[in-house]
């Protein structure tokens, strides 16, 4: 299972090649993480954890319905991300 570190590296990774203004899901972070079917479904969590606090550090935007969340508030339902502009 891969830590925080790395999960946090990949969502940055993968923000930025999106680029500004484009968004990804977080079951590409866990995918790309765990490509098994179970294993990526159990990565989810840590997935979720981890672009909020990359949120509440400002260096990425967590997406709800289209529109930039407040990482403080809670975050529930389908999220996308997207690196900070």
């Amino acid at each position: 299972m891969p830590d925080h570190d790395a999960i946090a590296a990949e969502i940055l990774r993968q923000t930025e090649a999106r680029g500004a203004g484009k968004s990804i899901c977080p079951s590409e972070v866990a995918r790309a993480l765990a490509p098994e079917e179970e294993a990526w479904r159990r990565l989810m969590g840590a997935v979720r954890a981890a672009a909020i606090r990359l949120a509440r550090d400002g260096r990425i935007e967590v997406l709800r319905k289209g529109k930039a969340v407040d990482a403080e508030s809670e975050i529930r339902g389908v999220i996308r991300l997207r690196v900070k502009e």
